[in-house]
């Protein structure tokens, strides 16, 4: 599958390892160009192209920015994208550590995912967003292995949801359907569900136990 990544740091780099391992012909960029990420491709296989072709021809494309930088992301980044692409949006709000204040999602109470899909013009599907990135290297299992971890996936798009659901599989981890993007709150920072190392029973178990109510450390 030709694979598009945008945003080279631990999660991008890392899933752009597993990805090229599995086969996938992976495109890679990043904020810095293509010539910041040599060292990636020579290890990798991976293509570095700049930001605006990194989703040409992708069925599927990651977008994992941080969250301030998504408003600045090349304009008609999705154009060329293959017909039907699923966009995974690996994102964070972390307004005191990072990003500042977003209103749209403090005040208007827009999940960070749906404020990043307004963005792109495009639907996304949230996932990875509370993955250890080591963990994408380290924890891969069989399926029906009893230490397989499980990832929380929420969004609106079924099928693209199901492919998203059948890469996360093939890199070695289950997967919870956790609604769709306004229930994506559930998987934010600060919720039972963020950076669990668990099995499906356990996942769901988290999502059901979050609270809506952001946590001060994560307001702005």
């Amino acid at each position: 599958m030709k694979i598009g990544i945008i945003g080279a740091g631990n999660i991008g780099g890392n899933l752009t390892r597993r990805l090229t391992a599995l086969g996938h012909d992976v495109s890679v960029a990043n904020s810095r160009g293509p010539h910041t990420l040599t060292e990636l491709a020579e290890e990798t296989g991976a293509t570095p192209v700049p930001a605006e072709e990194a989703a040409r021809g992708a069925e599927v494309v990651v977008v994992t920015v941080p969250l301030k930088a998504v408003p600045d992301l090349p304009k008609g980044l999705l154009d060329g994208a293959a017909e039907g692409v699923a966009v995974i949006d690996t994102g964070n709000y972390y307004p005191q550590q990072r990003d500042g204040r977003i209103a749209e999602i403090e005040d208007d109470g827009l999940t960070e995912s749906r404020w990043t899909e307004r963005h792109l013009g495009h639907p996304v599907v949230k996932a990875f967003n509370g993955t250890y990135a080591q963990d994408i290297l380290d924890r891969p299992r069989p399926a029906g292995d009893p230490d397989r971890m499980a990832l929380p996936v929420a969004g609106d798009d079924a099928a693209a949801k199901a492919k998203v659901r059948a890469l996360i599989d093939e890199l070695g981890f289950d997967t919870v359907d956790a609604g769709g993007l306004d229930d994506s709150w559930r998987q934010q920072p600060g919720t039972p569900v963020y950076g669990l190392q668990a099995g499906v029973d356990a996942v769901r178990k988290a999502l059901a136990q979050a609270s809506e109510e952001r946590p001060a450390d994560f307001r702005g």
